[in-house]
């Protein structure tokens, strides 16, 4: 009788200075998914970030200064490229991502799914998220533009929790937007012919500390971002074929 071997899978948590969740966060991933593991990118943080996710247990990958969202999850990406995992889970450091039915549900629907890469969306069902009103209208706006260029709906542009798979990994691991990543991800992947689905997940509340996206930020970032897409069209898609 032969024994499937379950898929290798880490869990990539980008932190900048989350030193008062970044535990929280890493002992809830360990409960949920016991089987992953857990790598810290500690994004140039000038707290205990780095510290704390040492002591509870975690790989913390250390950068030297504060390079942003983008690199840091590429950052683990390449990690895990390099380390052959299977499947890669990223969850923020903030402690918004942690619903135990969530965490299963997007590892689940990659791993029993066909699609390179599950997104958790925060819109698909009503499920009491409120965004400041500056931020939602830009999310809308980038949802109607992502899902005209990749010719299917796109209900959540800027979620940071997505799960990736091998094709997804080494794709990601060679290119990733830098500043304001999620909205150009998905139209870099669609190029690149990944299959990207959605489904539904609970946002919670931060654990701690608070969000750097003020409303005046919300309309530079959707100005910003939709240039960044356009711009991106311009040049040549990669291509990554399925491993054999």
């Amino acid at each position: 009788m032969s024994v499937t071997t379950p898929p290798r899978t880490l869990v990539i948590v980008p932190a900048f200075n989350e030193e008062d969740s970044i535990a929280h966060v890493i002992a809830a991933l360990r409960t949920y998914l016991p089987d992953a593991d857990i790598a810290v990118i500690n994004d140039g943080s000038n707290d205990h970030t780095g510290e704390r996710a040492e002591a509870a247990g975690a790989i913390v990958l250390h950068l030297p200064h504060n390079v942003g969202i983008g690199a840091a999850v590429q950052t683990g990406l390449i990690y895990a490229a390099e380390k052959a995992y299977d499947i890669v889970l990223r969850s923020d450091g903030d402690g918004q991502h942690l619903s135990e039915d969530d965490v299963c549900r997007l590892w689940n629907a990659l791993h029993d799914g066909d699609g390179d890469l599950v997104i958790g969306s925060r819109f698909i069902e009503q499920r009491g998220y409120h965004t400041p009103p500056a931020r939602r209208i830009g999310i809308m706006l980038l949802s109607q533009l992502i899902s005209t260029i990749n010719g299917q709906p796109v209900t959540d542009p800027t979620s940071g929790f997505a799960a990736f798979n091998r094709r997804a990994i080494r794709l990601f691991a060679l290119s990733y937007p830098h500043d304001y990543p999620e909205p150009e991800a998905l139209v870099v992947a669609h190029r690149a012919g990944l299959r990207i689905y959605e489904i539904p997940v609970t946002m919670k509340p931060r654990f701690a500390g608070r969000s750097s996206i003020t409303s005046l930020r919300s309309i530079y970032y959707m100005i910003k971002v939709t240039l960044a897409i356009l711009i991106g069209l311009l040049r040549p898609a990669l291509l990554i074929e399925n491993e054999a």
